[in-house]
């Protein structure tokens, strides 16, 4: 009996020498954002690294690090094959890249699939817009064109690309896809389709309707 009263003493008043700290006290989280800064997709990035730290136990620091190129194509594949997977690297990328893997692209040096998927920083309404001195009105004066209008894409697996494709697929539009750019904000050519100067452009139907848009059409209304 005392045997065991001394057990049950020494687990009681034994301080917990196995507790540990938690995982990421004191450590710095990176994240890869596959896209140029100021973009959309880096201005993501850069909000959930301002606040996401708080929200895991350890309170870990976060940096943003750019690594543009190829529709972060480089990015991705920094984050498969040079990043430690140790749970401190992050890839903020363009969640549609998959299609260059399917496609086979010889600068793919990731597999999609294995891939350890954390969340969405938004859902998206797509607009495809245009120089407001072009003379395209509507998305039928895109399909009547006898010069394909140039849209800009940083690559294969973008919307730049592939919803350009889809509307040629579906509608019968014509459009010349001009890739390679580092980033949306360097589409700026001045014949282009894609234009970012807003005081310039016409906005033009792709998907639903957005509240912050009532006078954009939908493809829906257009056809």
């Amino acid at each position: 009996m005392k045997r065991h009263l001394f057990v049950l003493m020494w687990l009681f008043f034994t301080p917990p020498a196995w507790a540990q700290a938690p995982f990421y006290e004191g450590k710095t989280i990176t994240v890869i954002a596959g896209v140029s800064a100021g973009s959309a997709y880096d201005l993501y990035a850069r909000l959930m690294a301002q606040f996401m730290g708080k929200h895991i136990a350890g309170n870990p620091s976060f940096v943003v690090q750019n690594m543009t190129g190829a529709g972060s194509i480089i990015g991705a594949n920094y984050v498969y094959n040079v990043s430690k997977p140790d749970g401190l690297t992050i890839g903020a990328i363009q969640p549609s890249i998959y299609f260059n893997q399917l496609m086979k692209q010889k600068e793919v040096r990731y597999d999609w699939a294995k891939f350890g998927w954390i969340g969405s920083s938004d859902k998206s309404d797509y607009l495809l817009y245009m120089r407001a001195d072009l003379p395209y009105k509507t998305l039928a004066d895109v399909r009547k064109a006898k010069e394909a209008p140039k849209c800009g894409s940083t690559g294969a697996g973008t919307s730049g690309s592939y919803m350009h494709k889809l509307l040629e697929e579906t509608l019968g539009t014509k459009f010349a896809i001009v890739a390679g750019y580092q980033g949306g904000g360097e589409i700026i050519s001045p014949s282009s389709v894609a234009s970012f100067t807003a005081a310039r452009s016409r906005f033009k139907p792709i998907t639903r309707g957005s509240p912050t848009s009532p006078g954009v059409k939908t493809v829906s209304r257009e056809f």
